[in-house]
């Protein structure tokens, strides 16, 4: 009986990493940086199946967060020679974090179905 409540807190738990990935990436949706390698860059997590190795015929008994990705996304070039921290080119960098137009977050799940 408590299985089911060890499942539900392991969902629980990576929901709330998930969010806090989001909060992130959404904080720094603005961002700007004077180089490629100083600018923020968007970050998805990757979730793990925990699998009950004890009895392979049982489904899966939860779920953790296996890392986090960077996006390899190209970051935003924008010619801004009057800001404060463009560069000596006059370029800035802006994050690669997305929006959809009605403003809602582009996030995306990955799940990788391996044991633990």
């Amino acid at each position: 009986m408590f299985k089911i409540f060890d499942t539900a807190a392991s969902g629980m738990s990576a929901q709330s990493l998930r969010l806090n990935l989001v909060s992130s990436n959404m904080a720094n949706v603005d961002s700007v940086s004077s180089s490629i390698g100083e600018t923020y860059r968007a970050r998805q997590p990757v979730f793990k199946a925990m699998l009950n190795q004890l009895n392979p015929n049982d489904p899966a008994v939860g779920v953790r967060m296996a890392g986090v990705v960077e996006s390899q996304a190209p970051l935003h070039m924008e010619y801004a020679p009057d800001h404060p921290q463009a560069n000596e080119d006059g370029y800035i960098f802006r994050s690669n974090v997305t929006w959809w137009r009605d403003g809602k977050y582009d996030f995306r799940i990955s799940l990788l179905p391996k044991q633990c």
